[in-house]
């Protein structure tokens, strides 16, 4: 899993439950990179980090984050 696609600063971030989740996400990643849009990858649990997930939250905006691709578990919340 990459931390970071391209050099450009990340404009979307991808996050996942665990590194299991990756797979399904890879996807987004892909089409993300066709575009040439930069985004970075996160693991943040919402139950076994939520503080890491809060901190992320809280600063994706000032870190310069658009949209936040977020999935966990079996089902992705947001399949592309």
């Amino acid at each position: 899993m990459p931390a970071q696609k391209s050099a450009s600063k990340p404009v979307v971030g991808i996050i996942m439950g665990s590194r299991s989740d990756w797979p399904t996400l890879q996807k987004a990643a892909e089409i993300l990179g066709e575009l040439g849009i930069a985004y970075e990858t996160r693991i943040v649990s919402a139950h076994r980090t939520p503080d890491r997930l809060y901190d992320y939250a809280k600063s994706a905006k000032s870190r310069g984050l658009k949209a936040i691709i977020a999935g966990a578990g079996a089902l992705p919340i947001f399949r592309v």
